[in-house]
């Protein structure tokens, strides 16, 4: 039987599909969907390393919906990564805001990390001008390093320089976690809160949440 779940709200809906859709432009992959109970959580990799040398932070964007505990949808818990294109389809045809799991992908990378669910300490916040700053910085230095024809292993190195550098003012927080703010449009006029549990940190705005795995190298630092 092909698993779904069933929006509370009827908002969340295209909520979902503006996530797809920003994740797909990012990084035109997959979405991990892990529904617990009444809630789903919808994971997307902004940024991950490409192998065992490549030292690009692993940042995923976060977004969570109520959903339906019982009824239409049965109530089923799941953990499944789909593909983003095969999600947005679904999500287009959807009716009466119930969602069909496309079917699942298992030979994606970054899935395999789970950020914990609790224990998570705040560390104060931050202006969100910060991080816009950050990220137009960035995105104008890895433009700049790019020829108009250029292989992928120099795209990832470029942009593994580039995103794993800290921010200016703000300790362990790679640039990385500032693109990802800004190109799932997380940031508003409130402040991006900080909280951190073991090698994570998370950004918190409104909009939703952006979570680091520090490289064990800044630990040690």
């Amino acid at each position: 039987m092909s698993r779904s779940f069933t929006f509370v709200d009827p908002l969340a809906l295209d909520d979902l599909r503006v996530f797809a859709s920003r994740a797909a432009r990012v990084e035109d992959g997959s979405l991990r969907l892990i529904r617990t109970g009444g809630v789903l959580a919808a994971y997307g990799a902004v940024l991950y390393p490409h192998g065992l040398l490549d030292e690009t932070p692993t940042v995923l964007a976060l977004r969570t919906f109520a959903v339906d505990d019982g009824g239409v949808d049965g109530a089923e818990d799941f953990d499944a990564v789909v593909p983003v294109r095969s999600l947005l389809q679904r999500l287009e045809n959807a009716r009466d805001r119930t969602v069909t799991l496309p079917m699942e992908v298992h030979t994606v990378t970054w899935a395999g990390i789970s950020p914990p669910k609790g224990g998570w300490v705040g560390h104060g916040q931050l202006p969100p001008r910060m991080f816009a700053d950050a990220a137009r910085t960035g995105m104008q230095e890895v433009a700049d390093a790019m020829p108009d024809s250029v292989g992928a292993h120099l795209v990832q190195r470029v942009r593994s320089e580039v995103w794993g550098r800290e921010l200016d003012g703000a300790e362990h927080i790679p640039a990385g976690a500032a693109f990802a703010a800004v190109s799932m449009g997380f940031l508003g006029e409130d402040p991006v809160r900080i909280f951190e549990t073991g090698p994570w940190t998370r950004l918190t705005t409104e909009r939703g949440h952006v979570l680091v795995k520090r490289r064990a190298w800044t630990l040690a630092r």
